[in-house]
């Protein structure tokens, strides 16, 4: 989109109307939280200037970092720009102490706690993570909580239970909607299916121009996850010393952020990053606006959600199982079905070489579970996302409006 257009909203007329329930009274007021690190931001930042540019809420933006504040901000000024209330979550002295222990972030619960009687005052809180649930015991009673999609993956973790605790729930596609209803996730009335906010967020930061190899080698992407389930403790060394020493591949290695954060400087890197064949990024911007996901040729990962990123465009992949897990019909691990999957990394080129060759007879399946995932349609994710948000808003807020606060201060107040 051109910077300085707005976000779209003109060519779907009805989406700015004001309810008359709503405009009797006063707009609904909900706060956008992203208490964790810059890659949650991504998952609604886009859906909140939707919302805010609509007209039909007062829209707050909460992140819990400096970096993460001005990147917010970034986007929605990408976006032509949307009357947004930007804060910071929690106090100062609590970032400071985030600096000194060397993390991204200070440390939830206790951020969490400060923000008690601020967000008590929102009509809505809508969160991309769980742990914010805990602000119900608390002592944060009014608002209802909506549930922002955070990555369409197929772990369990992915169905986490705790999110039957959400008054309303955003869907990335059927595939989601399925599992959630018989999982007993979500319920009638509370839940919709918007698409994937965050292609909207990556598209809008993500330089296509930018290359980040001088030759023209075949790029592979190795992306471990930071749970235990993760290759890297595993194999991740001899995956990194393997592609140092040959002259086929270039590697980018981008995993999780949460895998080292909060580690600081990691000197065991420092001989690959001289490589001129090699990127190690453990963190940067372009770990979480899809840079890599969408310049890579080839997926070296595990268990991460990014996978289904990645097959936007249909390419190879290739899993690493080092417990020899059984699998198949496990619906934890359906993104195995994407690629080759390796329970021996005695030979990682090779096996990178034999997914290459094997990728025709898993164009299919790709296209399928890309489908099946995310409910794309002509109609932008976040504003579809915004759009469901808002009519959820009205429902909830106009019967309400009697009894909200005779006065509301501003987070940064």
């Amino acid at each position: 989109m051109t910077k300085g257009t707005p976000f779209g909203l003109a060519t779907w007329a009805s989406f700015g109307r004001h309810r008359p329930g709503v405009d009797a009274g006063r707009l609904p007021r909900i706060c956008f939280l992203f208490n964790a690190q810059l890659h949650q931001l991504m998952h609604g930042i886009t859906t909140a200037a939707a919302l805010a540019a609509s007209g039909r809420a007062e829209v707050h933006v909460l992140c819990a970092s400096d970096r993460a504040l001005g990147y917010a901000r970034e986007v929605v000024a990408r976006l032509g720009g949307a009357p947004i209330q930007f804060a910071l979550a929690g106090p100062r002295p609590f970032h400071a102490l985030a600096r000194v222990s060397g993390r991204a972030t200070p440390p939830k619960l206790l951020t969490l706690a400060a923000l008690v009687p601020k967000l008590d005052r929102f009509d809505a809180i809508a969160i991309p993570e769980r742990t914010s649930l805990t602000l119900k015991k608390m002592g944060v009673t009014r608002p209802r909580f909506i549930h922002l999609d955070h990555g369409a993956g197929d772990r369990a973790i992915s169905a986490d239970p705790r999110i039957a605790q959400f008054d309303f729930v955003m869907l990335a596609g059927e595939k989601q909607r399925d599992r959630f209803q018989r999982e007993g996730l979500i319920r009638p009335g509370g839940s919709a299916i918007v698409g994937y906010p965050k292609f909207d967020a990556a598209d809008a930061m993500r330089d296509p121009a930018w290359r980040p190899f001088a030759n023209d080698r075949p790029t592979v992407l190795y992306n471990p996850h930071f749970s235990q389930l993760g290759s890297w403790d595993a194999w991740g060394r001899r995956i990194l010393d393997a592609f140092a020493r040959q002259d086929r591949y270039n590697l980018i290695f981008a995993p999780h952020v949460r895998l080292f954060d909060g580690a600081g400087p990691v000197p065991e890197f420092d001989r690959y990053r001289a490589l001129p064949h090699m990127r190690i990024d453990l963190g940067s911007d372009r770990s979480v606006d899809m840079s890599y996901t969408g310049i890579a040729d080839i997926y070296l990962g595990d268990v991460s959600s990014q996978i289904y990123e990645f097959i936007r465009t249909p390419r190879p992949c290739l899993f690493l199982d080092h417990r020899a897990r059984d699998w198949r019909g496990d619906e934890n691990y359906g993104h195995w079905a994407l690629g080759p999957v390796a329970t021996d990394i005695g030979d990682p080129i090779g096996a990178v070489d034999c997914a290459v060759a094997r990728f025709p007879a898993f164009v299919g399946e790709q296209r399928r579970r890309f489908a099946d995932t995310f409910d794309l349609t002509a109609h932008r994710s976040s504003d579809r996302a915004a759009l469901a948000i808002a009519t959820y808003l009205d429902r909830i807020v106009a019967p309400r409006t009697e009894a909200a606060p005779a006065a509301f201060q501003p987070l940064s107040a």
